[in-house]
């Protein structure tokens, strides 16, 4: 009895990737392995899985700036690198961190059992000889890794030429990555057959997806609404879901923009991007935990679908012809699953592929249904699950800030040219003069029309005044609460002044800061400010 509850104490795990990685090999594996989920979906975890490093995978049409992207990123060239308009990169290059500038091909990547790629080798050498490893010492990627892909291209040829199954590659890569990146090309927007291709076999991975309409500094403003519009309506017609995909309009690489004029717009694109990338390490644990609950719901339904197949299987005679009215038939099978398991439709795989696998496997090899399998599952999402859920709160708030450092990163941190510096509430910070003097004899004329006493308005009096700018009371309020810098109840002339001053920030479209800066104290008011 007392080892029963030792073994549900939450002290059973030390961290959240040593216990996704001991569930997975107690609770999960075993129904996986019983139903042969790695002959139909996704092959078994390895240790690597739980341990590594987020990962950032890059997609695009050749020449859409996918290498460019990361080099911008980190700064620096990465061994195997080769850049040009024409299509260059023919492998997937996994670029991470490493003491030394080097690379590992693809046949020596898939046996290092450090590296979370083992189960590559099932895609064989066509592919293999076209995967290698990039390492190099940079701060970005003690971070995160990433993984750049061939160009994909226009046309039938180059798809069947592959050899390898790309879109397949592409989504076991989807299914282990963090963040997944689609790259257009703003000055040449096309969606090849292949691209649409990969971009379904990304499907149910829209939650990693980003995109990224890249080369925007080389069209004028008119076009680029227009090539913005065009892309979300292709991507409305290929991503088939009511939600809307983010994307980020840019120029990604360090060279001086063509068409300059939407720079603020690139700016706060490119921060937002960079802050997306960012929160990777810190929502990776997170992360790993969702994945491994999409796909312990995967394989629940592919218990019940091999097991259903294996009951309507004769024990004698007629197998073969039984089999293939089986696979007509899946569409009923899962209907019959859905209600008496009460499995939502969105839960099944894709009927055409599951029945196209169906064909190359033998039935009489099915396992019956093993309720006991399915309830360690049960038990692991409702009870386990929910302790690691705990503990991930806990690791967050235990371990500093987490987030990715160097490289382009570091260039938007701080300094006159981190975004925001000198505009809204930031404007004067590095000036002598309290920046509102310079609008000051307006606010003045304003303030003596409101009959100050003593030097004063009351609140009453600069309400009505306020309230012409028709900002929300909210904002409003908010406003007051930052200008009355002592706290009396009433604006004196500078306090007004200042009012003013913020009201206008925010119909500029900047937001209001949450204290009041220092270089915005009325200078008569910053010895008190500071004392108090």
């Amino acid at each position: 009895m007392f080892r029963k509850t030792l073994k549900k104490d939450p002290e059973l795990f030390q961290n959240v990737s040593e216990g996704l990685r001991k569930l997975y090999r107690t609770k999960l594996f075993p129904l996986e392995d019983t139903y042969r989920f790695h002959d139909f979906h996704s092959p078994a975890l390895e240790d690597a899985d739980f341990d590594n490093k987020p990962m950032v995978l890059l997609v695009g049409q050749y020449s859409t700036g996918k290498t460019t992207f990361i080099r911008h990123l980190m700064e620096q060239d990465f061994p195997g690198m080769r850049i040009g308009p024409e299509p260059t990169t023919d492998s997937f290059i996994a670029v991470m961190h490493g003491e030394q500038d080097g690379v590992i091909p693809g046949n020596a990547l898939v046996v290092d059992p450090k590296k979370p790629f083992r189960k590559l080798n099932a895609f064989g050498n066509a592919f293999l000889n076209r995967f290698m490893c990039a390492q190099m010492p940079n701060p970005v990627l003690e971070s995160i890794s990433i993984i750049d892909t061939p160009g994909i291209l226009s046309g039938e040829k180059q798809r069947i030429s592959r050899g390898y199954d790309f879109a397949a590659v592409l989504e076991w890569f989807a299914e282990r990555v963090d963040r997944i990146i689609l790259l257009f090309d703003a000055h040449k927007l096309d969606i090849s057959d292949e691209f649409s291709e990969v971009i379904r076999a990304l499907k149910n991975h829209e939650d990693k997806m980003r995109v990224v309409l890249n080369k925007a500094d080389q069209i004028s403003t008119q076009q680029l609404m227009r090539v913005y519009g065009a892309l979300m309506w292709s991507l409305g017609k290929i991503i088939n879901t009511p939600e809307v995909v983010r994307v980020y309009i840019g120029s990604f690489w360090a060279q001086p923009l063509l068409v300059p004029d939407n720079r603020k717009l690139f700016e706060a694109e490119e921060q937002d991007l960079f802050l997306d990338i960012q929160s990777l390490p810190r929502n990776a644990a997170l992360r790993k935990l969702n994945d491994l609950i999409k796909r312990a719901r995967l394989a629940k339904v592919q218990a019940y679908i091999i097991s259903s197949l294996k009951k309507e299987m004769p024990s004698v005679f007629g197998k073969e012809a039984k089999k293939k009215e089986l696979i007509s038939n899946l569409g009923e099978i899962y209907q019959k699953i859905e209600k008496e398991h009460q499995i939502s439709p969105g839960d099944f795989p894709k009927l055409e592929k599951m029945q196209e696998l169906l064909n190359g496997q033998d039935f009489n090899k099915f396992s019956a249904l093993k309720p006991k399998l399915l309830e360690t599952v049960e038990d692991m999402l409702a009870n386990d699950i929910a302790r690691l859920m705990a503990m991930v709160r806990q690791e967050e708030s235990a371990m500093p800030s987490q987030t990715v450092k160097g490289g382009a990163f570091e260039g938007t941190m701080s300094g006159p040219f981190g975004h925001g510096y000198g505009e809204g509430a930031s404007e004067g910070i590095d000036e002598l003069e309290w920046v509102v003097v310079r609008d000051k004899p307006t606010y003045d004329e304003i303030f003596y029309t409101l009959s100050p006493i003593n030097g004063k308005v009351s609140g009453a009096a600069a309400k009505k005044e306020m309230l012409k700018s028709k900002l929300p009371n909210t904002v409003l309020g908010k406003i007051w609460k930052l200008a009355d810098v002592d706290k009396d109840g009433f604006l004196d002339d500078e306090e007004f002044a200042l009012a003013n001053h913020l009201i206008k920030v925010k119909l500029e479209g900047h937001e209001l800061p949450a204290s009041l800066p220092e270089h915005l104290v009325p200078p008569s008011k910053r010895g008190t400010v500071m004392q108090a």
